[in-house]
């Protein structure tokens, strides 16, 4: 039997919903919440990501400001509007489109956010807090994935092998931070996790074992059937354009597991598209109203 299609456009559609509801009892007490991105340059992978956050962002009652800076700018000129997002109080959440030029230093930018308006969750302090189980904001992504879990019914994890084939910032060091805890607050799982780099040897010794695997290296087919054991969840975050000549423009988006064949020994299975690239977006809008809501006091 094929596995159960953890569908992350409708989830995401439910979640927006629900930040609607959130952002209505704000807007009583006379809060609108404000997203504010930064994009330096004109990457134009990156200009469309800030362009479909600032189009969500409306869509659910968001007030969004992207600031669009040239590519050529000074660090000292970026952090000085950094700065400026920080000191103003009708922006709740900050988020920095990255990659950041090469002369830019990266790591100086994103920790020059304020914690409490880091809704992108790459502040240190809000790594360090997350590790420890505090409150704090986490990325998008991670967050996305174990909202997918927990609302299709896999949210009981204590126990369970996860396996997380990818070691970047932005997904496998966050999921694990909230699945290795334990405790009685949201993303204290309990799970067993395991991070491994694609490079590792016989990466099958470990993603066989694993109760859920989770890939997001960006090399179509890299997870295959036999590398999986029976009744896993898999959980793709893989990005890539294959050739397809029965398409319109030749090509066709897959992501990391095999898909056609994983999904007949997993139990539930994430689709490339339309898997866990929906839940991301949402996920920063989600973080984005409870920045404005801890900092009014809603």
């Amino acid at each position: 039997m094929a596995a159960k299609i953890l569908d992350g456009r409708k989830l995401s559609a439910e979640i927006r919903e629900e930040l609607k509801q959130r952002i209505g009892r704000l807007k009583e007490k006379g809060v609108t919440p404000g997203l504010a991105g930064i994009l330096v340059g004109e990457d134009q992978g990156s200009t469309a990501y800030i362009n479909l956050k600032e189009k969500a962002s409306g869509e659910v009652g968001i007030r969004s400001e992207m600031v669009r800076l040239p590519g050529y700018m000074k660090e000292e000129e970026l952090l000085r509007e950094i700065e400026l997002l920080n000191l103003d109080v009708k922006v709740h959440g900050i988020f920095i489109q990255l990659p950041l030029p090469k002369h830019l230093n990266e790591a100086r930018a994103l920790a020059a956010i304020l914690p409490d308006k880091d809704v992108d969750g790459f502040h240190p302090i809000n790594v360090g807090k997350a590790w420890m189980c505090q409150q704090a904001f986490l990325p998008a992504t991670p967050l996305g994935i174990y909202e997918m879990l927990t609302r299709s019914g896999y949210g009981q994890l204590k126990g369970k092998n996860v396996v997380i084939v990818n070691v970047d910032n932005l997904v496998g060091k966050p999921l694990a931070s909230i699945l290795v805890q334990e405790g009685e607050k949201t993303g204290a799982a309990g799970a067993n996790v395991t991070l491994c780099h694609p490079s590792t040897p016989d990466i099958s010794a470990y993603t066989r074992r694993a109760d859920i695997v989770v890939v997001s290296v960006n090399r179509p087919k890299f997870i295959t059937a036999d590398m999986v054991k029976d009744g896993v969840i898999a959980i793709d975050f893989g990005a890539n354009y294959i050739e397809d000549p029965g398409s319109k423009t030749g090509k066709r988006l897959v992501g990391d597991l095999d898909f056609e064949d994983v999904k007949w020994k997993a139990e539930a299975i994430t689709p490339v598209p339309g898997g866990v690239g929906p839940m991301t977006v949402t996920m920063l809008l989600a973080n984005t109203v409870t920045a404005a809501e801890r900092q009014t006091g809603g």
